[in-house]
């Protein structure tokens, strides 16, 4: 077997593993927490999701493909454009998120910590998923 037809079959799997140990940590973060998080501390993780969502919403063969009069090639572009963007958004809240925490002497900052992870995590796992996809 070639390798890519070996990370077509293993990628999903190790995709769904990266995004349940993100989701994992963040649940474990907030359980374990002595203070009460807050619903602002959620939406990194929430927008993380979403992102890596429309990531795998956008086919590859639509970006190999380019033509300036193709509509459906900028259409895909600029949606990919913004998964990018709100992956970033969501990492740089999630540890504008972890700056906060650290510095706040009541909060925990694991919290913080798992916050970020859980976004890199979630991040990844789109990314790894979006690679390992076979276009027909």
């Amino acid at each position: 077997m070639e390798l890519a037809e070996l990370w077509a079959m293993f990628g999903p799997g190790l995709s769904g593993a990266v995004f349940g140990a993100g989701w994992w940590i963040w649940v474990d973060a907030v359980v374990c927490s002595s203070s009460k998080v807050s619903f602002l501390h959620y939406l990194p993780g929430i927008f993380a999701s979403f992102a890596a969502l429309m990531f795998n919403c956008v086919s590859r063969n639509d970006l190999h493909d380019y033509s300036p009069y193709d509509d459906e090639a900028c259409r895909s572009r600029t949606w990919l454009f913004l998964a990018y963007v709100i992956s970033f958004v969501s990492l740089a809240g999630s540890v504008g998120l972890l700056v906060q925490d650290s510095l706040s002497k009541s909060d925990s900052t694991w919290t913080g910590v798992a916050g970020v992870l859980q976004c890199f995590f979630v991040l990844t796992s789109g990314l790894i998923y979006w690679t390992s996809r076979t276009e027909s």
